[in-house]
């Protein structure tokens, strides 16, 4: 499979999509390639796996097998960055264009994410022709069942090609020519596509998650998905109907009380959640709030590598560098602070930092624990006798300038005794879960102008955090917004929801001081990839606003 993924992915740098009949037999012939792969049960089996893959290398660094390289250090971050939640600030050079709003269309993530997405949109077309072409399979549905999850797998790339680009070229079939004269497909367009696909995938993706493996999507994670496409639209009945069918399918439920691995040590039933080995549905953990998985479980062979999700090290201080520090585990492992969060939203209360900042947490939100923001730091290193154990100080200076030390969300916590280290955090993600499928349908319910559900529907997730119900009257897009940090910090791509929501350009010059004068519509989007508008010769494909 990592043949055909290669082959599709050479193809779209090249002109969009892979599939080229020529290209296969010209250089494939001795290898796996559609032809003699998707001739049979197992052989689909292979290209599913491979789809999995590609979705998860959205999260890959700098390869070590990844299915798809953005070759650079902080991909997933360039999603967070210039938001409402996160400074920027002396960070990763790949990351500064996207803080700073000095983006270009040659800027390395605005061409890889474009990458990334066709290539699994070209694999998922590839198994939905072969799939029509096949006559052999081991079970009368298995047909049906690996279209749904190419369906399912190319709607999710067109999800983030429409957020972050707007209109693009919608294909849903292998081209066997060479085609230079893409043109624009409007938004609204492709999105009604990604809805089409979302609802084939909702009927024939497996209704039991506990009928199928870890990490594999089921008509649940469809459905998830299918609410947040359908907002995207500004269907808002639809999309809380499809939020209400998770919700009510009796497969799932906010963890509540403490489990998995750390169960009977210190924390609380929302740190229990981002544990290693706690984020799947099978196993001993048995978290019924995942709906969908991606797997990067250590040394496990298909798991993670040193590539793979480096989420770790943007969120957590680089607290290692501060004399009396030494990398440990239980302090994350080794963090850079790409990313650092921003003090209108954490607080500043229990830090020794200036200014006394309250956060948006209210008393009792066990999301602010500091099982879950870590604000204070013990020295920890026994050849520095004079410190090990004394509490560390958050200053200005620590938080904004050295980036050494200032509250962390731990969620995002890992390493590991035999390699600190590590770059790669080797922990399973919760891609979808429950609790944001409740926030979907509050979202919902607000654009069909219902306060009263949507707080109810807020207060679910609440009520499981220890915070106080949030009444109707003050129920409003902008706490929706501030409960989604203090749920899905981190986990959410922010870009995406403050571009559905259109709260972007509001929030950040709210909240992003930075470049708060400078933000507008036209940064709502990303440029489209130069390489893309230079190879597409035979008709206009123009650039976005602003670009």
């Amino acid at each position: 499979m990592k043949n055909i993924i290669n082959a599709s992915l050479a193809l779209i740098i090249i002109i969009f999509l892979g599939g080229c009949k020529k290209f296969l037999e010209e250089d494939l012939k001795n290898q796996l390639a559609p032809t003699n792969t998707y001739t049979s049960t197992y052989g689909f089996e292979v290209g599913s796996a491979g789809l999995y893959a590609l979705a998860r290398s959205e999260y890959n660094t700098y390869g070590e097998g990844g299915a798809y390289i953005h070759n650079g250090a902080a991909p997933y971050e360039a999603l967070q960055a210039a938001t409402d939640i996160a400074d920027v600030i002396n960070s990763d050079a790949s990351l500064m264009a996207f803080a700073n709003l000095t983006l270009t269309p040659t800027e390395r993530f605005v061409g890889t994410y474009w990458n990334w997405a066709y290539s699994l949109i070209s694999s998922a077309n590839l198994m939905l022709v072969y799939s029509d072409q096949n006559t052999t399979w081991d079970s009368p549905s298995d047909k049906v069942r690996f279209q749904a999850e190419a369906r399912f797998f190319r709607a999710y790339a067109y999800r983030t090609l429409v957020y972050l680009y707007g209109d693009v070229p919608y294909v849903e079939t292998i081209l066997y020519d060479f085609q230079l004269n893409f043109t624009r497909t409007p938004k609204a367009e492709v999105i009604g596509h990604m809805v089409d696909d979302l609802k084939f995938a909702v009927q024939n993706l497996p209704s039991n998650p506990d009928q199928v493996k870890d990490g594999k999507v089921t008509k649940w994670a469809a459905s998830h998905l299918l609410s947040e496409v359908q907002l995207l639209q500004g269907d808002y009945a639809a999309a809380e109907q499809a939020a209400l069918a998770v919700i009510n399918s009796g497969y799932y439920n906010l963890m509540k009380t403490r489990f998995g691995v750390s169960k009977d040590k210190p924390g609380d039933v929302f740190s229990d959640m981002f544990l290693e080995n706690n984020q799947n549905r099978l196993g001993s953990a048995a978290n019924k709030e995942s709906l969908w998985v991606l797997q990067f479980q250590f040394n496990v062979v298909g798991g993670g590598t040193n590539s793979d999700d480096w989420t770790r090290r943007a969120w957590i201080p680089n607290y290692s560098s501060i004399t009396g520090f030494v990398l440990a585990d239980t302090l994350g492992g080794r963090g850079l602070a790409q990313l650092v969060p921003m003090k209108w939203w954490t607080g500043t209360a229990r830090t020794n930092a200036s200014g006394n900042v309250p956060g948006i947490f209210t008393a009792n939100d066990i999301r602010n624990s500091n099982f879950n923001i870590k604000r204070d730091w013990y020295y920890n290193n026994p050849n520095e006798s004079s410190l090990v154990g004394k509490k560390a100080p958050i200053t200005e200076q620590t938080w904004f300038t050295t980036k050494t030390l200032f509250p962390a969300v731990t969620k995002f916590f890992y390493g590991r005794p035999e390699n600190l280290s590590l770059t790669g955090s080797y922990k399973d993600r919760m891609k979808f879960r429950l609790a944001e499928t409740y926030l979907l349908l509050a979202e919902a319910y607000l654009g069909q102008n219902n306060p009263a559900k949507a707080a109810d529907a807020v207060n679910e997730v609440r009520r499981r955090a220890g915070a106080t119900d949030v009444a109707a009257a003050n129920m409003n897009m902008d706490f929706l917004l501030d409960e989604r940090i203090r749920e899905l910090v981190g986990e959410e791509s922010r870009r995406f929801t403050l571009v559905r929501t259109k709260k972007y350009v509001d929030r950040v010059k709210q909240y992003n001081p930075a470049i708060a004068v400078k933000v507008n519509e036209n940064y709502a989007l990303w440029p489209i990839p130069q390489s893309i508008r230079d190879a597409n010769t035979g008709a206009p494909f123009p650039q976005n606003p602003g670009y």
